[in-house]
């Protein structure tokens, strides 16, 4: 299948879901994940209309974004190595898995730009998930105040990896509540207007829950090696 096509199925399933849940279809935007694809797919994705393009790892990141520049916006969504935070900072408009204040101080100290960043939450609750714990975010936004360079725009969360529907929806229940509990408290530093939740086998749930940005990668762009 061509990105196109997948792209226009998605697009009718999203039509959808926001017809059924209440949903704006322009309050929802696509993120192409091509952790797995080639440049080539990755332009394929671009040509048919996708403007926000994630990468997970630094290496694969700058590879692309060294043959395709910046006309997509690019989100780093992967784990982020503080060590790494140079190689990318000045390249990326999003960050999706700020989840520790030694990534803020790195973020903070090689940006040259603001750069909106995500806070990862495990709203799961599972071990092997990485993210702030959920009675731990609100300090953590507090903390997030002193670094000038960083806006935090939402909540990101990776829900498990399940048949149960009710798990999942739940899952992202959460990390909904916590956006409001946050983005009412009005502060400067943390608007904390998005949720970026819901994967290729997940999205229509995290439509129905609030998502605004999905990051689809098998179902969009497939998953050549």
């Amino acid at each position: 299948m061509t990105v196109r096509q997948n792209l226009e199925e998605i697009n009718k399933r999203i039509s959808e879901v926001c017809v059924r849940s209440g949903r704006i279809v322009e309050n929802i935007s696509i993120i192409a994940v091509t952790k797995y694809v080639s440049i080539e797919r990755t332009k394929e994705a671009i040509e048919v209309g996708i403007t926000n393009i994630g990468e997970n790892r630094d290496e694969g990141f700058l590879k692309k974004w060294e043959e395709i520049g910046s006309s997509p916006k690019w989100h780093f969504i992967g784990s982020l190595q503080s060590r790494k935070v140079k190689n990318i900072i000045d390249k990326v408009d999003f960050i999706h898995s700020l989840d520790r204040v030694s990534l803020a101080e790195e973020i903070d100290k090689r940006a040259t730009k603001k750069i909106k960043c995500f806070i990862q939450v495990n709203a799961s609750g599972e071990q092997s998930k990485h993210g702030i714990e959920p009675e731990q975010l609100f300090e953590f936004i507090e903390q997030m105040k002193n670094f000038s360079s960083i806006e935090i725009v939402g909540l990101m969360t990776m829900a498990p990896f399940t048949e149960d529907e009710n798990v999942i929806r739940e899952c992202f229940r959460k990390l909904k509540q916590l956006r409001d509990d946050i983005h009412s408290h009005g502060f400067p530093h943390a608007p904390c207007t998005e949720l970026s939740m819901g994967m290729s086998n997940d999205f229509e749930i995290a439509i129905e829950e609030g998502a605004t940005f999905i990051r689809l990668g098998t179902s969009l762009v497939g998953n050549e090696r």
